[in-house]
């Protein structure tokens, strides 16, 4: 039988180790050089847009207007009008800053116990966050100054933007100091040694580094979120080490067994490698369905996973061969006592373990089938009433941070002030009558607070309608929509002629605008990831049975993890357990992201423990011992790279903001399912139960390329010492 592709490039890569070593060395410090040089493009906010509220953007950016970064400081008194020093103190301040314009005299609230200041930042509005820092330092001392029954409160465009920047900075930062010795520690005690629990993390960072750099050069055409890159290290960290794990293991598995180094290699590069290559192209394809999803969140979180799996992907079956032929048994090297113990024949105790773990399942299928389709469905149970939006400040923040505290204090004495809704009408002339009068006319039904700005020399006007409520709730959205259904319509109705074009902005409608993007763009992905996954998983293991289980076990495992999510975020079951709280709602990008993430990462499991039991019915077992084989022989390595993963993502579930901690708990949570009740107790019942039928090639599916999934293995040459086999290479 032909070697495999992966196959060739293992022994390819142990016979020219060192160019193979010196190769990634380099490409990873050109791309991380080249990349930091060129910097990361972010995404604007006409380019985050959609539906009408990305229209709206997109004609204030083409008329070259940029909306200011507004901030607003609220001075609270417990007597009417008991603001008033603090309040003249602090405008003062705020202009010797340098960095402010226009602040406006104190809006009292209608008890007078409440002042509201205006003002915008200097500079370009994407540029704000960074000059907003002497004012938060004038807020922050005119805080401390204040009299006994005096606060003050800030919020604002620029400031809750440093806010953010600052805290995913933090958490990026608490996720690396944190995710990389959690993996390190694990792999310690799956290999017992100091150089193989190493060597994955090593290859698993040097991928994410460059993959960084390479996604640099790319937000140059696709500009990107900041969240993109703690994304991006989530899925490169867990990937990277998975693969260097599937192969290290089977490498040491087959030394174990008696193999000599060369053969141990070819063997693990032809079954392990070629299963590390048929997972990548698997997640990577899936991945490349969130461009079907209309957003340019999607868009930089499919560049950004490809990129990084590619490149993991890449080193496990390039460098990490090179590395492992040119260590030899110092791969062994500083050897920790007690951990990892072999038996006899090579096996591990956690192999032993599953074997007799597996001894039930095989032998009733049906229960077993039917009580882990059960439990996962009943897990999945509470998605069935799961609410999405765009988390609010609150929301993502946690009632108690100082900048919710602040964004509730002053919606509710002044509703419609940090986040009103924004008309953007664009004409031919603005200034002509019958559009002055439109414009004029729906400022005044517009209520109380509407402001109308117009932009003769670029024919645009905005007219700024504050909202009821916080800006958010079901009062808020219910004006947007009256506003957009209704006012708007009326008020321009008959005016195409003068080339009136009206759309409704603002922060609100931007969130009901990208989940109503989200609802439409779900279809489409699923339907690809499940077409590309069929047709992948039918090309490897020419089975259409194999490809459509694969797709059912991933489905359930999504399920289970979106009702854990709904029961934890929404509901508040548990909730406390984290350090988070009940949200009422998930957020509404990660439904359709985790989808996404989890149909890739479960190929992982799945095409290692699938390819290892039909490496062993190639070999001429029947399907039940085949099935104990594959499971058994793979339950080590499984069981490690699903505790790394649960552990990084576990990592994501304790960060700051409520959108990281939800991905971080519904990814682990599926992880684990995926590797314990789906692999072990539903992948081998199923099978059993479905027999010969796994196996099966349909007469009209006969042209398929037959492909290897295991390496023929020659007679060891006499007198040959197995380490002679890579010497003078």
């Amino acid at each position: 039988m032909r070697r495999n592709f992966a196959a060739r490039l293992g022994v390819w890569s142990a016979h020219h180790r060192k160019a193979a070593i010196l190769g990634w060395l380099v490409f990873v410090v050109l791309a991380t050089v080249i990349g930091g040089a060129s910097g990361m493009v972010t995404a604007s906010e006409d380019e985050m847009g959609t539906g009408d509220s990305g229209r709206a953007e997109k004609i204030l950016k083409d008329a070259g207007i940029d909306e200011p970064a507004g901030e607003l400081v609220m001075v609270s008194a417990r007597t009417a009008g008991g603001w008033r020093e603090a309040a003249a103190d602090l405008s003062t301040a705020l202009t010797a800053t340098g960095e402010v314009r226009g602040v406006q005299a104190p809006l009292p609230s209608k008890d007078g116990r409440e002042a509201l200041l205006r003002f915008e930042i200097k500079g370009a509005s994407d540029e704000a966050a960074d000059r907003v820092q002497p004012v938060l330092d004038a807020v922050d001392e005119a805080r401390q100054k204040a009299a006994d029954g005096v606060s003050v409160y800030e919020f604002g465009d620029a400031s809750s933007e440093k806010h953010l920047s600052d805290l995913l900075a933090d958490d990026l930062k608490k996720a690396e100091f944190t995710a990389v010795p959690l993996a390190l520690g694990i792999l310690l005690v799956a290999f017992g040694a100091v150089v193989a629990a190493l060597l994955p993390v090593g290859l698993a960072l040097t991928a994410c580094v460059a993959a960084f750099g390479l996604l640099s050069l790319a937000s140059h055409r696709l500009h990107l979120f900041e969240t993109t890159y703690s994304v991006m290290f989530l899925m490169g960290l867990a990937v990277g080490v998975d693969y260097c794990l599937f192969y290290l293991r089977r490498e040491r598995d087959e030394r174990a067994a008696g193999r000599d180094a060369e053969t141990a290699l070819r063997i693990a590069a032809a079954t392990s490698g070629r299963a590390v290559l048929v997972s990548g192209l698997t997640v990577m394809v899936a991945m490349a369905g969130m461009f079907l999803s209309g957003l340019l969140l999607f868009k930089g979180f499919a560049v950004a996973t490809i990129l990084v799996v590619c490149v993991a992907m890449l080193g496990s079956v390039t460098v990490l061969p090179a590395l492992l032929a040119s260590l030899g048994d110092r791969i062994e090297a500083g050897r920790v006592p007690f951990l990892n113990r072999r038996t006899r024949k090579g096996a591990q105790a956690g192999g032993a373990l599953a074997g007799k773990a597996l001894r039930p399942v095989l032998a009733r299928p049906k229960v077993f089938a039917v009580g882990s389709a059960v439990l996962l469905l009943a897990l999945a149970a509470p998605a069935l009433g799961m609410r999405t939006e765009q988390l609010g400040l609150e929301k993502q923040f946690g009632s108690d941070a100082p900048l919710s505290v602040a964004y509730k204090k002053i919606t509710a004495e002044f509703p419609g002030g940090p986040a009103p809704a924004r008309v953007v009408v664009k004409a031919d002339d603005v200034t002509a009558p019958r559009v002055r009068s439109a414009l004029d006319g729906l400022t005044e039904k517009a209520g109380e607070g509407a402001e109308l700005t117009v932009h003769k020399a670029a024919g645009v006007a905005e007219i700024a309608v504050p909202l009821p409520g916080d800006g958010t709730d079901a009062a808020a959205k219910q004006a947007l929509g009256e506003l957009r259904d209704d006012l708007v319509p009326a008020a321009f109705d008959g005016l195409a002629d003068q080339g009136v074009e009206a759309y409704v902005g603002g922060d609100l409608a931007s969130s009901e605008d990208f989940s109503d993007q989200l609802s439409r763009g779900i279809v489409p992905v699923f339907a690809f990831i499940a077409a590309v996954t069929f047709l992948l998983m039918l090309l490897s293991f020419r089975s259409v049975v194999i490809a459509v289980t694969s797709i059912l076990l991933n489905l359930l495992s999504v399920g289970a993890a979106y009702g854990v999510m709904t029961a934890v975020f929404q509901h508040g079951w548990g909730a406390e357990l984290i350090g988070s709280e009940k949200v009422g709602a998930i957020e509404n990008w990660m439904p359709l992201f985790v989808l996404v993430v989890l149909f890739g990462l479960s190929m992982d499991y799945h095409v290692f423990v699938v390819s290892r039991i039909r490496e062993s019915r190639d070999r001429g077992m029947d399907n039940r011992t085949a099935i104990r084989e594959g499971i058994t022989r793979t339950a080590g390595a499984v069981t490690g790279a699903a505790v790394i993963m649960v552990a990084v993502f576990a990592v994501f579930g304790t960060l700051s903001m409520q959108d990281m901690q939800q991905m971080g708990v519904g990814l682990g949570v599926a992880v684990l399912l995926d590797a314990t009740v789906v692999r072990m107790i539903l992948l081998p019942s199923v099978m059993t139960l479905l027999g010969e039928r796994n196996w099966h090639t349909p007469r009209w599916l006969s042209w398929l390329p037959r492909i290897s999934h295991s390496e023929e293995i020659p007679a060891a040459r006499p007198g040959r010492h197995p380490e002679e086999a890579y010497a003078g290479r």
